[in-house]
């Protein structure tokens, strides 16, 4: 900091699992970024589960209020806005409250358990479009993924070939690990896994305004029971993997393929984000597993196409305390999303950055890919998306 006075912006967290606690780890890294003239300060947290509560007073002495009824959180007048990471079941009517509460959201994945859900919660943020309602997405601020932005913003790829996208991970391939309500359907919702995942890889492409017009998906419920608390083996209701082919339709007439991968059930893979993006002038891709390196591909009509490896330091949209020479990873990325949202109630929705949180309107887009997605593996043929 340059020593300027930072204006709190004071927070609620409703939902005290793990991903409240990594951001509100994130918050209390806010002395890790440079510039800013906003703050986060958590001022609230409530969970049903009053056990979940103690990491948070014990490690945030100032906080002032604890509550089990996330009611009680929305009636206290010193929280401005609200982290919310609640099962989906849970989003229809907490995320509804919260905006009509008059708070500023940002809110987990998938937005609802369904398309109905969703437009329940845009309708109300419609009706405040004073609130900042943004969707929690931490990939794109990797800085590789922060240079391939600014390569569509630049049009660097000319016309694009085709997109490759996903989000994959192992933590279901032991088939005795016991059950939880991502498997359920009145709990998870009938999306399954990209419900859980998908937000994470359209996030991008619908920001870039690659809006698929149809869609072919490929959903496979692998493991078909599990064990519950008390060992006995319950069913599997929501889908394990899905891979979505779809086709994105340009202005000219021209259409290219976007696929896209959700899978709880990838060997070998902890946690991986990736996206490649091929063009007839330049072409790009990262993933996670090597999170510091970009490859691109410059066409030129006489040279070689060969892909160039680049290693991208500490390059980020919010300036930080860190060398550029350092790695970046994902708490990382959770603090450069925080700052992104923080900064948009800053500037209002009016306001413009570079890279901003998943919108209302993208969350939106992806219900609508989703559902799409189910009839389309029920009546196994491509599906226009929104029809």
């Amino acid at each position: 900091m340059t020593g300027k006075k930072q204006k709190p912006i004071r927070f609620g967290i409703i939902g005290g699992g793990l991903m409240a606690r990594e951001l509100a780890s994130a918050m209390a890294r806010w002395c890790h970024l440079l510039d800013l003239d906003v703050r986060p300060e958590l001022v609230a947290v409530c969970d049903r589960e009053p056990r979940l509560l103690d990491w948070f007073t014990a490690n945030f002495p100032a906080l002032g209020q604890t509550t089990t009824d996330y009611r009680e959180l929305l009636a206290n007048p010193q929280v401005e806005a609200v982290y919310c990471a609640v099962p989906h079941n849970l989003h229809r009517q907490m995320y509804v409250d919260i905006i009509e509460a008059g708070k500023h959201l940002l809110g987990e994945k998938p937005f609802g358990i369904d398309r109905e859900a969703n437009r329940a919660i845009l309708d109300a943020a419609a009706r405040h479009p004073q609130a900042i309602v943004r969707a929690s997405s931490e990939f794109p601020f990797f800085p590789a993924v922060q240079r391939i932005i600014r390569f569509i913003q630049e049009k660097r790829f000319g016309t694009i070939l085709e997109v490759d996208c996903g989000f994959l991970h192992s933590s279901d391939m032991n088939p005795d690990k016991p059950i939880n309500w991502k498997r359920m359907i009145d709990i998870n919702g009938e999306y399954g896994c990209m419900g859980d995942l998908g937000l994470h890889v359209f996030h991008l492409p619908l920001r870039a305004g690659w809006t698929p017009a149809n869609v072919r998906a490929i959903l496979s419920k692998v493991v078909r029971e599990r064990p519950d608390a008390s060992g006995r083996r319950v069913p599997c209701e929501t889908w394990d993997n899905a891979t979505l082919f779809c086709e994105v339709a340009q202005a000219d007439g021209y259409a290219f393929p976007l696929t896209a991968k959700m899978q709880r059930m990838a060997p070998g893979e902890t946690d991986t984000w990736y996206l490649t993006i091929k063009g007839t002038e330049f072409s790009a891709r990262f993933s996670t597993k090597r999170p510091k390196t970009l490859e691109t591909m410059p066409y030129s009509k006489s040279g070689p196409q060969a892909w160039h490896s680049e290693d991208v330091g500490y390059e980020t949209q919010f300036q930080a305390i860190t060398g550029g020479i350092f790695e970046f990873g994902f708490s990382d990325s959770l603090l450069q999303m925080l700052a992104a949202f923080c900064r948009q109630i800053e500037l209002g929705n009016n306001g413009e950055l570079f890279f901003g949180c998943a919108t209302a309107a993208e969350t939106r887009w992806t219900h609508e890919i989703f559902t799409a997605a189910l009839a389309s593996q029920k009546s196994h043929s491509v599906v226009a998306i929104g029809s």
